[in-house]
């Protein structure tokens, strides 16, 4: 969720970023807006004023979500935020949209003041501010070290979203088999920010019972107090050692305004027109900054981009337990300066674990190594070690982190070490076309190159994190000001304020450690800076990222999901509220046509678990369209959440805009296209591997059909045999002579291939290596027909064989995780590491190193030998 201050104050509004852009290129009628590649059908619409957030599908299909600040004019009980669950529906989990009835567009003021749906009535489990743990806490309401509640009653001062109005995430962690008992975690999108555990229950009747008397808020407990707390909790996940993560969607980290970077003020000399909100953390009164800034640069004011997500960070004080001042944000605003304790920001704008969430007090880790952002959401993959997040926000990014090892086989989570990486986009196609006009984002996959921005653990960054804890107000005074402010408090102000717009916070991370640090990226490699500069891109990863020219260009990206245990082959979902902005202009990676809507992308899984290639998968509208294109297309997506089945949840943010009839938020339900796919394989010279072809979301089931698969290079494999499931007893093959292409004929005569299933393997494909290399295995679907004999709306997705040097006395055969030709996974584990070069010194002298000697040519000599052992080493470190 990005909003305005309209917003954080507990009114929704379209998002700031458009509002707050300046360079747009003017709205146009994009081709492809909306459009879906496969069905989507609206389950449900929210009360009004509020946004579809935190979806859950509990293991019996039942729906749960959050009602988000929605209005107080609405009836009760959709009048007050909180979260409830479908009574009386479940999905069906066969992957077909028809387990529910859509329900109507609302029209009538009564049918948008409550939630609605085609099936199910809504019921509330909790709402904010209701009485919780014995009476001593509120639902979502943080409280002080004393016990005081941190509202707005009690303290002067803003607040990021009056309290406990915003309920997102919400993630359910059973504690016995059956899936009917179990602890509700629910992010309170605040600040100081804040996640409840509700226990609640299942009665037979499939009814949902909150206990709140037994509810806490983790926030009040001390061992996140002692992390300094979380702020503006947002989405996040279940990972699959069935734990909730909450994100952390800390708006105000923005060092640098939209496009520009550090280095335009290192070289400008002056920050002014450029510098973003973060600079302005420890300044007191921090969210007035924009106004100062009106007032001090007149004409030549700048939008602080994240200005206004510095409302509450006193109130972040207040929970550490600072000293209360009066920084009422009000015409009689004392701006004295608070002292003693006050939150560091670096500590803030992470995924939060928590750990042992059975536990009468759950364990909280925050994942400093995976990037500090304004994080929507994670999405912890299958292998336990890759996890994709989205930053909302104008000009924000998509990460991916690699651990080095399974992140819970970690003793210590603080011992978490792996790998930061960003984006870059690659394609022509994504930015303007040769002709000069601008392609539309309905037809054009983004191509993705991931740049590592370094490598740490966790506990180094928090040791680089503590060396910033004790910055205050004070400090920003003292720093910045020749003028004492005890003395002049007005002009000292001014003088550290305009001190700061000219060279940067001096109390935080320095504007010329970034360039430095970037420098001695681009000249040595992310893992050849100095050892304090390492800290760079994990303390201000999108300034860091910017700087080397990522593809720090995505509008709000909001949503990010797969299928539990995902791993190759499945479906990352990713969602962008609005495809304006840095999307849609004239510069960076990315420049077509704009769709104020939002599309939604899917990225396949690789061997790896990499997303190279994001599809879009649904495209919204564009605002200039009329009700007829717009009231049932899904309008700026926010969470998305993919079922065990394979159909996405598709929560929307978008209250309030134009082209619609009506103004209320909806979850709509999407259910892709039937896929046929062939999956990636890794074969060694002189051997062979199966490669099989499958047919995932098969709603209607199949009664057969007629494919081909052909290999784009016969030089590198080809297809010697063809193998059929055993569920289709009537088949038929043919390969060609070259072991070029294959033609696969099948009927189910048996049924055996039920509604509803996914990831069907209909054959096996054995491919046998001829030289090393790469080479695609392109699918064409001729024809394929469901069981009531209705022609298959499918699409054909190709694999990928890649050929490498036989195995050198171990299990598995080498591969090459980069792509450069040379195959650093000796012994074919999937992992770099010392056992690698322990398999290459062994094998030194064997005839299969010996005979494919570019593979581990690592020194690039041009020849196999001991210092080819000593690089692999240095590359493993």
């Amino acid at each position: 969720m990005e909003t305005s201050i309209a917003a954080a104050l507990g009114a929704s509004v379209i998002g700031v970023a458009t509002a707050e852009h300046s360079e747009e290129v003017e709205e146009s009628d994009t081709p492809g807006a909306p459009s879906v590649k496969g069905d989507l059908k609206r389950f449900s619409t929210t009360a009004f004023g509020a946004e579809v957030t935190g979806p859950f599908v509990f293991e019996d299909g039942g729906l749960l979500y959050s009602l988000q600040h929605p209005s107080e004019e609405n009836p009760e009980p959709f009048n007050r935020a909180g979260v409830g669950y479908f009574s009386g529906f479940q999905f069906d989990f066969d992957g077909d949209n028809d387990d529910f009835t859509e329900v109507s567009t609302p029209q009538t003021k009564d049918e948008q003041s409550v939630v609605r749906s085609g099936n199910g009535e809504y019921v509330l489990l909790g709402q904010g501010r209701e009485s919780i743990n014995g009476g001593t806490e509120r639902l979502g309401v943080t409280q002080t070290p004393d016990g005081t509640d941190i509202t707005t009653d009690e303290f002067a001062g803003t607040q990021y979203g009056d309290a406990a109005t915003n309920p997102d995430c919400n993630q359910f962690v059973a504690t016995n088999d059956e899936g009917t008992e179990g602890y509700l975690f629910t992010n309170w999108e605040n600040s100081p920010g804040n996640v409840s555990r509700i226990p609640i229950t299942q009665s037979e009747d499939g009814e949902w019972e909150a206990d709140l008397d037994n509810a806490i808020n983790l926030a009040n407990t001390e061992p996140l107090r002692d992390l300094g707390g979380m702020r503006i909790n947002c989405y996040g996940n279940l990972t699959p050692w069935n734990t909730m993560v909450s994100s952390e969607e800390n708006y105000a980290h923005p060092r640098v305004s939209f496009t520009h970077t550090v280095g335009d003020i290192v070289e400008a000399g002056s920050g002014e027109g450029m510098i973003g909100a973060c600079q302005f953390w420890n300044r007191p009164n921090p969210s007035e900054i924009q106004d100062t800034i009106d007032e001090y640069y007149g004409d030549d004011s700048w939008s602080v981009q994240g200005y206004w997500a510095l409302t509450g960070v006193e109130f972040l004080a207040y929970y550490l337990g600072a000293e209360p001042v009066d920084q009422a944000d009000d015409e009689t605003n004392d701006v004295t300066p608070i002292g003693g304790v006050y939150p560091n920001p670096y500590r803030y704008g992470y995924h939060v674990d928590f750990r042992e969430p059975a536990a009468d007090v759950p364990e909280p880790i925050k994942y400093y190594v995976m990037g500090r952002a304004s994080w929507e959401a994670p999405d912890f993959l299958g292998d336990e070690r890759t996890v994709y997040g989205c930053s909302d926000g104008d000009s924000k990014g998509i990460y991916k982190f690699v651990a080095d090892e399974s992140i819970p086989s970690y003793d210590d989570p603080m011992d978490l070490e792996g790998t930061l990486y960003a984006p870059k986009i690659t394609n022509d196609e994504a930015s303007v076309a040769d002709s000069g006009e601008r392609n539309s984002p309905a037809d054009v996959n983004l191509e993705i190159e991931w740049i590592e921005l370094g490598h740490a653990s966790n506990a180094e960054i928090e040791r680089w994190i503590a060396t910033y804890d004790d910055v205050t107000q004070v400090h920003y005074l003292e720093t910045h000001a020749e003028t004492d402010w005890r003395d002049d408090l007005e002009a000292a102000l001014e003088e550290a304020d305009r001190a700061v717009v000219e060279n940067g916070n001096q109390s935080y991370v320095t504007n010329e450690e970034i360039v430095e640090w970037a420098e001695q990226w681009e000249e040595s490699g992310p893992r050849g800076v100095d050892e304090d500069l390492r800290k760079v891109p994990f303390l201000e990863t999108r300034a860091a990222a910017k700087e080397i020219g990522a593809s720090i260009e995505f509008n709000k990206a909001e949503g990010v999901d797969s299928v539990d245990g995902a791993g190759p082959g499945d479906f990352v979902y990713f969602g962008i509220s609005e495809f304006n902005d840095d999307m849609a202009d004239d510069t960076g990676d990315i420049q077509m046509d704009r769709v104020d809507g939002g599309v939604v992308y899917r990225g396949e899984l690789e061997l790896d678990y990499n997303v190279s290639t994001l599809e879009p998968v649904i495209v919204g509208p564009d605002f200039t369209d009329s009700p007829a294109d717009a009231d049932d297309a899904l309008r700026n997506v926010d969470n998305v959440y993919v079922m065990d089945d394979g159909r996405v949840l598709c929560c929307e943010d978008g209250f309030g805009g134009p082209a619609r009839s009506y103004p209320n938020d909806g979850l709509y339900v999407y259910q892709p296209n039937v896929l046929v796919d062939v999956e990636w394989v890794t074969v060694g010279l002189d051997d062979t591997a199966s490669a099989d072809l499958t047919a995932s979301f098969l709603p209607a089931g199949v009664s057969g059909g007629e494919v081909s698969v052909t290999v784009s290079d016969t030089e590198v494999a080809s297809i010697a045999d063809v193998s059929f499931s055993d569920e289709l007893t009537v088949t038929e093959s043919s390969v060609a002579e070259d072991g070029s292409a294959a033609t696969l004929r099948f009927a189910d005569v048996g049924q055996n291939l039920q509604p509803g299933a996914t990831n069907v393997v209909l054959a096996s494909l054995e491919l046998a290596a001829e030289a090393t290399g790469t080479t695609e295995l392109a699918v064409e679907i001729h024809s394929m027909d469901d069981e009531d004999g209705d022609a298959i709306d499918a699409e054909a997705r190709s694999g990928t064989i890649v050929t490498g040097p036989p195995a050198i006395d171990c299990e598995g055969t080498p591969t090459d995780p980069d792509g450069d030709g040379r195959y650093e996974d000796v012994n074919g584990d999937g992992e770099v590491d010392g056992e690698d070069v322990d398999a290459l010194f062994e094998n030194l002298d064997s005839e299969n190193v010996r005979e494919n000697e570019e593979a581990y040519d690592f020194n690039e000599n041009g020849r196999v030998d001991y210092d080819d052992v000593v690089s692999l080493s240095e590359e493993s470190d």
